[in-house]
This record gives structure tokens, C-alpha cells and sequence, in this order.
């Protein structure tokens, strides 16, 4: 099973990262409306994500019956595993606010709904948990595909996603500032 979540977590980046660029891109104001394809990506990234969940609900409540069971918690020590379980969770809360604020269509055009402080401060929370999921699962995610050399690679990937998830909270914030400013 863990397999089979790595391999969605896969897919769900490579999607995630399709879709934050281009929306990157139609918030900052160089590119228009989104195409089909875009919002069928955006679906299936959201149907993958729904089957993560449901694995990570899974994976977390084996964990769970097995410290019950032992009787020892080990919370220090397994601090990072909760990273991940709680920021999953936000994760999942803030795409719920991103769907609300980002869907819309009038007669077939493309509109956006109020986006003020509220809306932007929702979205930059979306950027910081996804950064603190992505970066804390990198690792695990690595090994499960055989990857043991983590340093080098794992070092690289963290930094493209830093400087893609930079770019993502720069865009809702230009947008903001479209919105409200200009």
C-alpha cells in the first residue's frame, strides 16, 4: 500500500505543479482563461489526492492501533510523522478554500470570485502547508522508489520546489494586488 501511495504522491505533483504554474501564470495576468484539458487535470489531481487521503487515513490509524497496542508513544521522537499527518490535513482544508475562492464559470467564460485579504491569506496557508508536506515526504517517498542517495537528489528537488512554491505565493499576491490595488 505504501508503494501505491508513493506512486499516487507521484502523480499528484506532477499535476500539482502542471496546474500551479499555468494558474501561476493566469493570476499574475499573462495568460487568459484555462483550457478543458487544465480543468480535467485539475480533477483527476483531485481524485488522486482523494485516494492519498484515504491511504494516509489508513496508514495513520495502523500507526495508531500500534502505539495503543505497545503503550508507548514516542511523540518526540516521532515528530515528523505528525508533520505529515497534520499538515496533510491542512492541506486538505485549504484545497476545500482554494475549490471555493478559484471555481466559477458564467455562460461558458471564466470568472473568479472576491479575493481580499481572507482569500489570500487562505491560499498563502495552501503554499506553506503543501511546502511542509512536500519537503517532509520527500524522503520517504525517495526510498520507496529505491532512491537511497537522498542528499544530492532529495537537495535538488527541494530546491525547485522552493523556488515553484515561491512563485505560486508570489502569484496569488500579484493577483491580490490586482484585485485590490489596481
Amino acid at each position: 500500500m505504501r508503494r501505491i501511495n508513493a506512486i499516487l504522491s507521484m502523480g499528484i505533483l506532477v499535476l500539482f505543479l502542471i496546474h500551479a504554474v499555468l494558474g501561476g501564470f493566469q493570476l499574475a495576468g499573462l495568460m487568459s482563461g484555462g483550457s478543458v484539458l487544465l480543468k480535467v487535470m485539475a480533477w483527476v489531481m483531485t481524485g488522486l489526492i482523494a485516494l492519498h487521503t484515504v491511504i494516509g487515513i489508513k496508514l495513520t490509524a495502523d500507526s495508531i492501533k500500534a502505539i495503543k497496542k505497545s503503550g508507548a508513544h514516542y511523540f518526540k521522537e516521532n515528530k515528523l510523522f505528525w508533520i505529515r499527518r497534520i499538515s496533510g490535513f491542512a492541506i486538505m482544508v485549504f484545497i476545500l478554500f482554494h475549490v471555493l475562492i478559484f471555481i466559477g464559470s458564467s455562460s461558458g467564460a471564466y470568472r473568479l470570485n472576491l479575493f481580499e485579504g481572507a482569500q489570500l491569506a487562505s491560499q498563502i496557508l495552501l503554499v506553506i502547508s503543501i511546502a511542509l508536506h512536500v519537503i517532509s515526504n520527500v524522503r520517504p517517498v525517495m526510498l520507496s522508489f529505491g532512491i537511497k542517495s537522498y542528499k544530492e537528489l532529495g537537495l535538488d528537488i527541494v530546491l525547485i520546489l522552493s523556488v515553484l512554491l515561491f512563485f505560486m505565493g508570489a502569484a496569488f499576491v500579484v493577483y491580490y494586488l490586482r484585485w485590490n490595488v489596481f
